[in-house]
């Protein structure tokens, strides 16, 4: 079955560019998937995770004689809340609960360090929600025992509209820390001005007949994964035998110069004016471009799938309100509002019916926006695309470091 195709009529608002998506994955270098994976708890309740130390008795001790109070701070990402925060507002209408939404995170790697110290003091840090990327950061807010564990009876929305997809992730276990805000999709992308071929495969990134016009990624856990991709392998499962065998592979298609470049950020610009032909691109850059020539593919072979997590951390003054607008967000109907916004991949897939109605209630160019929206398989993935995406490694220390020397010198010429 051939992925289906995306062409890239820009909403007017193009919210992505808006977002600052790609200077937010760009800072994502420091490599994702790190540090000892997670287990399940042996009984196998809810929410249960972190390497097996969280059970259901230390939940409810987290949680005992915690209440609403009424309010609480919020730290996300620029661009991920509508400017008028229609959905604050709606959130704050319904429950009488304020927030103080600031957007605060620019660099993954840079929010864990300013959050370090005082999490491993036992003081506040100021925010009682935050939303940060699966990855390193991500698995050692986990690890080092900085997040509270949440409380899945009192997350009764997360598990009745959150796509399978999003539950239970390989680097969360049970969902025990974090559940999804948004994700987003590594793919390819293509212009068709100098592409003729349909691109279907990874193969095809590889392939001497454009030599010199291709684009990889410098990230090496996003070049990782489409190397282990290109030999047949599963990134999620992969062994360091897996990971040389990947890095010969991509060592050969840079020797036979059919790599132009190793982009972080500036692929998007290379691509439309035809400087790369063909590059591995992310779902919502594609999705913003005002060019009708470049069209993205989820290949044949698999795609990685990210994703942005909302999370408490454990000094949170306020976590039962955040516990509260965490599930507000997974009502559909609620949660299909900020995806007219945010335009990536909702964990919430029921919201696409909301969204197509209310497309067929607006008119002109937010008509078409939103039709194109709900049809579109960049924010609504097939069962079938969703069955090849696979998220990182997730890794040992030992194992990391191992990775590391595996893919960073891929990139490096040596």
């Amino acid at each position: 079955m051939n992925a289906p195709h995306l062409e890239s009529n820009a909403p007017r608002l193009d919210p992505a560019f808006r977002r600052g998506m790609t200077t937010r994955r760009g800072a994502l270098r420091l490599f994702g998937a790190s540090a000892a994976a997670l287990a399940l708890g042996a009984c196998g309740i809810p929410g249960q995770g972190g390497r097996g130390k969280v059970n259901q008795a230390q939940i409810d001790a987290f949680w005992k004689g915690k209440s609403r109070r009424g309010r609480l701070n919020w730290a996300n990402w620029p661009g991920y809340m509508e400017d008028d925060r229609a959905t604050i507002k709606a959130f704050t209408k319904e429950t009488g609960i304020r927030v103080d939404y600031k957007e605060v995170i620019q660099e993954a790697a840079e929010w864990f360090g300013k959050v370090q110290a005082p999490l491993a003091a036992n003081q506040s840090i100021g925010f009682d929600l935050m939303v940060v990327t699966n990855g390193i950061q991500t698995t050692k807010l986990i690890e080092l025992g900085y997040l509270a564990p949440l409380d899945h009876r009192r997350l009764t929305r997360f598990a009745e509209h959150a796509g399978s997809r999003f539950q239970n992730p390989p680097y969360d276990p049970g969902n025990a820390f974090t559940i999804p805000y948004v994700s987003g999709v590594t793919g390819i992308a293509y212009n068709t001005k100098y592409v003729k071929d349909e691109i279907t495969s990874i193969a095809q990134l590889f392939d001497p007949r454009y030599k010199g016009r291709v684009g990889m990624m410098s990230d090496s856990q996003e070049l990782g994964n489409f190397g282990m991709f290109a030999i047949g392998a599963d990134p999620e499962k992969s062994t360091p035998r897996d990971w040389e065998n990947a890095a010969r592979k991509l060592r050969e298609q840079r020797d036979q110069k059919i790599v132009r470049k190793y982009y972080e950020q500036n692929y998007i610009d290379a691509v439309t004016k035809g400087d790369v032909w063909l590059t591995m691109a992310w779902s919502g850059d594609v999705y913003s471009l005002a060019s009708d020539d470049v069209k993205f593919v989820v290949p044949r072979e698999g795609g990685t799938l990210w994703t942005d997590l909302m999370m408490i951390p454990k000094t949170a003054a306020n976590p039962v309100d955040a516990l509260t607008l965490m599930d507000w967000l997974y009502d559909p109907r609620r949660n299909a509002t900020l995806t007219e916004f945010i335009n990536y991949v909702t964990p919430v897939p029921e919201t696409r019916k909301f969204v197509a109605a209310d497309a067929a209630e607006a008119k002109g160019e937010d008509r078409a926006d939103l039709e194109r929206l709900s049809r579109s398989p960049l924010v609504y993935p097939s069962d079938a695309d969703l069955a090849k995406l696979r998220t990182y490694r997730v890794l040992t220390q030992q194992e990391e470091t191992g990775y590391q020397k595996v893919f960073q010198p891929i990139v490096q010429g040596s």
